[in-house]
């Protein structure tokens, strides 16, 4: 069982489990500081071990370093952390960013709550220039422990908390009140709100999960299939709307309604709105949440691998129109996110295969590990790779939460993607299918061609489309051009990728580059 966490009049405490909360990271994550937004919190002190360390020397870390080296700092490192893991009395702890590289650490961190407080590279080396750090001194060097320690902090933690929120803990302890052991949490930060993501296999076809936060009534938005099998889970419903599956039903018409439907059952501004389904749900029902009564709450339950991975997050919702897709929508973030890829078993093959061009894409984005992983032949649908394609979403959402710069990475691959969807009406491929279609042509506009094959290679073992078949190259180029990044008279402006890890938005395309990009999908 979950270390619960209850109320009590000096706040929020662990019941006695002997578990502590332990925050990981990165130098100049902020660890500290979360640590002691915490220890706050639970009416605790918080134990900081690189300055226990520095006691127990008599000396500081930069003169450990300097006269008995690395090594020797190492040793005593893991050795107080492991005493301090084992003091029954240590409730907020903080560890040193090197310290879960010793493989007992990581083993004792097992029987904690490990927050993993994230913080992005350039940040990280501008916090710690004129620290005194001793390993933040060679910016390369620098990077390396960055690209090698992010893996090992994914693996711990039992919660990632971006480093712009390490002062807000509060929040981030209620969330994980009554949190399954095994689950993890992803916190969401974005300008208008927050919420916990939470992913688990089990959550919620096994433990019928959900937040102890989180109050009102639930009013669930589904399609026929998803309620048929996971409705049950999330009782009591105060009232029901089922659309049809698939895009078709991501439209105005559809939206009135499921509002029609809230308003039969009455549902008031205090209420819920709960988005059971794939993507299409996802969207239109956060659209209704966004619009009904001038915005209610909204949990989006994704059941699909594209939604789990990359749609449930990040509060874009909308519709489509004939003319485009996407077309009418307002930002509007959910309140929480319950992801449980026990739910995928049952999407036949063609959908879990859509989801892996979305897994495809968030890598070639990420880049770095993510990346090596998924040419490897890393499964999309366990819950490390949704979690690392989750992370990557929200990394980027909080630092542009209306596509304004950085969010609009995510694009990649998606323009020509929506413009294959609109030019067939919707109907010939599934959104996932078009995305892997549309990265193609995303990489051969970037010059890319060694990475296109590759890419190629990795679609077609999933059986998904490498070829435009039965549809017009015009009418995709055509379609282009109406998408809704597009401003003002301009073109449309385009994601293209320099190499994994480095992709460039706002890149405009020649005509004729588009033309032959788009007319080699259909001669391939």
């Amino acid at each position: 069982m979950a270390a619960s966490l209850r109320l009590v009049p000096g706040g929020l405490v662990p019941e006695r489990s002997g578990r502590a909360i332990v925050c990981i990271g990165f130098m100049g994550a902020g660890k500290s500081t979360a640590a002691s937004s915490a220890a706050e919190v639970l009416g605790a002190s918080a134990i900081d071990v690189d300055h226990v360390v520095g006691q127990r020397l008599g000396k500081t870390i930069e003169r450990v370093f300097a006269e008995d080296g690395e090594p020797a700092f190492r040793d005593a490192e893991a050795r107080i952390t492991l005493e301090l893991l084992d003091d029954p009395g240590a409730r907020v702890i903080s560890l040193g960013g090197g310290a879960t590289g010793d493989p007992r650490v990581r083993e004792a961190l097992r029987r904690h709550r490990v927050i993993w407080i994230d913080v992005p590279l350039a940040e990280a080396w501008a916090r710690c220039q004129g620290t005194g750090r001793p390993l933040a001194r060679d910016r390369g060097r620098f990077e390396w422990l960055y690209r090698e320690r992010e893996p090992v902090y994914a693996a711990l933690a039992d919660a990632v908390v971006p480093t712009e929120r390490a002062r807000e803990m509060a929040a981030v302890l209620a969330a994980l009140d009554g949190m399954p052991r095994g689950a993890q949490m992803l916190w969401a930060a974005s300008a208008s709100g927050d919420y916990p993501a939470y992913l688990g296999a089990g959550l919620l076809t096994d433990q019928r999960f959900w937040p102890k936060m989180l109050a009102g009534r639930r009013f669930l938005v589904t399609d026929g299939t998803a309620g048929r099998l996971y409705g049950h889970a999330l009782e009591p419903l105060s009232g029901r709307v089922a659309i049809m599956p698939g895009e078709q039903s991501k439209t105005v018409a559809h939206a009135e309604i499921v509002w029609t439907e809230l308003a039969r059952a009455g549902m008031t501004r205090q209420d819920l709105v709960v988005a059971l389904g794939g993507g299409v749900v996802g969207d239109l029902a956060g659209f209704c949440a966004g619009t009904y009564q001038r915005g209610v709450s909204y949990v989006q339950v994704p059941t699909t691998l594209v939604a789990q991975l990359d749609s449930a997050y990040g509060g874009k919702t909308g519709v489509d129109l004939a003319e485009a897709k996407n077309y009418v929508g307002v930002y509007h973030q959910p309140v929480a996110v319950i992801a449980d890829p026990d739910g995928l078993k049952s999407l036949p093959p063609a959908e879990l295969a859509a989801g892996y061009a979305e897994a495809v894409k968030t890598a070639l984005i990420a880049g770095g590990d993510l990346w090596e992983r998924i040419r490897a032949g890393a499964s999309p649908d366990s819950p490390e790779i949704i979690a690392a394609c989750v992370l990557t979403k929200l990394r980027l959402v909080a630092r542009d939460e209306r596509d304004d710069g950085a969010r609009q990475a995510l694009n990649l691959g998606h323009t020509v993607g929506h413009a294959i969807e609109t030019a067939t009406g919707y109907a010939r491929y599934r959104h996932g299918e078009a995305v892997g279609l549309g990265l193609l042509a995303a990489l051969r506009l970037s010059d890319q061609a060694d990475l296109r094959d590759e890419v190629s290679e990795l679609l077609a073992a999933r059986g998904l489309p490498t070829r435009l078949d039965g549809v017009d190259p015009a009418a995709v180029v055509n379609a282009t051009a109406r998408d809704k990044k597009r401003l003002g008279e301009g073109p449309v402006p385009f994601v293209l990728l320099d190499a994994p890890g480095l992709p460039r938005p706002g890149c405009i395309v020649p005509g004729t580059a588009l033309r032959a990009a788009v007319g080699e999908l259909a001669q391939t």
